[in-house]
C-alpha cells in the first residue's frame, strides 16, 4: 500500500468522487469527504461504506492527518477548503490523478471518447466485458441499467472509462481522458463543445491528438473512419489505428443496416449483431463498443450476447410513461448534433407519430450563442419544438448569449414550428392542451427540467 494513509474528498457526492471514494476505502485507506450536495442516494452509499462526510465546504474538514486532499472537478478557487489546502502546502491531486495511481496503472484500460455516444459505448462495452465473465472496472458519466451503478472498481484486468475532454481540476486543465493511460482509445467523433473551455474546433483537436500520443504501439485507437475529423486527428498517430464506420473505405465496414420497432441490425468484421436499440448513431455505438471488444479478445459470440442482452442508459431516449395516448421521452441531447441524431432515432423507433422536443438549454455551450443557427436546423427537424427559459443567462456577456425569440423564429425558417415559453410550468399547460394521442413528447435536457416529465404525465392524465 501506499506510504499516504488518508484521503479526504473534497466534493465527494459526486458520482465518480464517490465511488473512487468508496473503492480506496475498500482497498484499506482511511477515506473522509465533504460536500455541499450530501443527501440519498450517494450519502446513504458512502456512510453505509464507512466513508465519513461532512455538509458543507470549510477548512476545519480538512483531517489534520491528512495525506492527500482529493479536488473535485467541480471544485473553484474561493472554495474555503481549497484555499486551504493551498495555503497549508498540503498535497492536493485531482481524481484522475488518484485513479491513474490506484486504479489504472498496469491494468488494461478502455477509454472511450468523442463529442456525443461517449456514455452509451461506454455502458455497451462494460456489459460486454461483464456478460462475458472478465469483471470489468469502469466509470461512466451516466447510469446504465445493465451495470446498476455508473462507477465501480474491483481488482480487475480491465477498466473501461468515459473520457471526456473537458477540463481536469482548477489547478489542471489538461483533459480528464489524459490521465487515463489507455490501451484502446475509442474516438467515436469530434465536433466543436465546451464552449467555456475551448475557443475553437483546433483547439478541441489537439486535446484528442493528444490522448492518442499516449496509446502504446501495443494498444489500438478506434476511430469513426466516417468522421473528418476524426480522420485528421488519427493521422500520423504514433499507435495503430482502426477506422470503423458505414463507408467502404473503413477498416471495419458496418453493413446490411436494418432497422426493425425496438432493434436494430447490422454486420461488422463477418459477423451479424443485434441490439434492442433503434437509430443509425446507436448501431455505430455499437458497433464501436465491438471492435474494442474483439481487440481485447472477446469472441463474437460472447459480443453478440452483450449486445442483444444490453438493457441502455437512464436519459437516454428513456420512456418515463404514457398518458393520454401520449409517450413521454427523456433523453440528455443538448447539442445540436445529439439533437439531430435524438429525432432521427424516435422518427425509427414511432414511425408516424407526431414528434415534440422540449429543449432546455442548459450546458455552458448551449446557452452562448455559437450555436444559435445550428440548434434552430436541428429542433426544426421535429414537428413541434418548444424552447424553455434559459438559466443564470446573465452568467454570459449579452453579445454571446442564446437568443431564444429568435431560435424559435428561425425554427419557423427553418421549416419547423418553434415556441419560446418561459416556465416549465406554462409549457405542460401547452402541451397538455395541444397533444394528440399518438403523439411522442421528447424531453431534452442534461439537467432535471424542472420536474417537467412527471409534471407532464399527471397533467396528460
Amino acid at each position: 500500500m501506499s506510504e499516504k494513509k488518508h484521503f479526504h474528498f473534497t466534493g465527494v457526492c459526486g458520482t465518480a468522487m464517490g465511488a473512487v471514494a468508496v473503492a480506496m476505502k475498500q482497498k484499506g485507506f482511511v477515506v473522509t469527504g465533504s460536500d455541499n450536495n450530501v443527501y440519498p442516494p450517494m450519502s446513504d452509499f458512502l456512510r453505509n461504506e464507512g466513508v465519513e462526510i461532512t455538509a458543507g465546504y470549510r477548512e476545519e474538514n480538512l483531517p489534520a492527518g491528512a495525506d492527500v486532499i482529493v479536488i473535485g472537478n467541480a471544485i473553484s478557487r474561493g472554495n474555503e477548503e481549497a484555499e486551504a489546502a493551498l495555503s497549508r502546502r498540503l498535497l492536493y491531486q485531482s481524481l484522475p490523478e488518484v485513479m491513474k495511481e490506484h486504479f489504472l496503472r498496469g491494468k488494461r484500460n478502455y477509454v472511450v471518447s468523442g463529442t456525443h455516444g461517449k456514455t452509451t459505448t461506454s455502458s455497451m462495452l462494460a456489459w460486454l466485458f461483464l456478460s462475458a465473465g472478465r469483471d470489468p472496472g469502469w466509470m461512466i458519466g451516466g447510469l446504465p441499467k445493465n451495470l446498476g451503478r455508473g462507477a465501480h472498481f474491483p481488482d480487475s484486468e480491465f477498466n473501461v472509462l468515459e473520457g471526456d475532454e473537458y477540463d481536469t481540476a482548477f489547478f489542471d486543465k489538461r483533459s480528464k481522458f489524459l490521465h487515463y493511460l489507455p490501451e484502446v482509445a475509442v474516438v467515436n467523433n469530434i465536433e466543436f463543445d465546451h464552449a467555456d473551455i475551448y475557443n475553437n474546433l483546433d483547439e478541441i483537436k489537439l486535446t484528442f491528438r493528444r490522448l492518442l500520443n499516449v496509446v502504446p504501439r501495443t494498444g489500438c485507437a478506434i476511430i469513426n473512419g466516417d468522421d473528418p475529423n476524426c480522420r485528421d486527428v488519427a493521422d500520423n498517430a504514433p499507435c495503430p489505428v482502426r477506422t470503423v464506420g458505414l463507408g467502404e473505405g473503413n477498416d471495419l465496414v458496418i453493413g446490411d443496416v436494418e432497422y426493425e420497432e425496438g432493434r436494430s441490425s447490422f454486420n461488422l468484421g463477418g459477423e451479424r449483431y443485434s441490439l434492442r436499440m433503434t437509430g443509425e448513431f446507436n448501431v455505430r455505438n455499437a458497433a464501436m463498443a465491438a471492435a474494442a471488444a474483439r481487440f481485447a479478445g472477446l469472441t463474437p459470440d460472447e459480443i453478440r450476447g452483450g449486445l442483444e442482452s444490453f438493457d441502455g442508459v437512464a436519459r437516454r431516449q428513456e420512456l418515463r410513461g404514457e398518458a393520454g395516448g401520449v409517450k413521454v421521452i427523456d433523453d440528455f441531447a443538448h447539442h445540436p448534433t445529439a439533437i439531430k441524431f435524438a429525432v432521427g432515432s424516435l422518427r425509427q423507433r414511432y414511425p408516424g407519430s407526431r414528434l415534440w422536443i422540449l429543449f432546455e438549454p442548459r450546458s455552458n455551450t448551449t446557452r452562448r450563442a455559437v450555436f444559435q443557427d445550428d440548434l434552430a436546423a436541428a429542433l426544426a427537424l421535429a414537428d413541434r419544438a418548444v424552447i424553455s427559459e434559459i438559466p443564470d443567462l446573465h452568467k454570459f456577456p449579452e453579445d454571446d448569449r442564446l437568443d431564444p425569440d429568435k431560435l424559435a423564429a428561425d425554427i419557423a425558417k427553418h421549416g419547423g414550428h418553434g415556441r419560446y415559453i418561459l416556465t416549465v410550468d406554462e409549457i405542460v399547460e401547452t402541451v397538455a392542451a395541444e397533444a394528440e394521442a399518438g403523439d411522442v413528447v421528447a424531453v431534452l435536457s442534461n439537467g432535471g427540467f424542472g420536474g417537467i416529465h412527471t409534471k407532464l404525465l399527471e397533467r396528460l392524465k
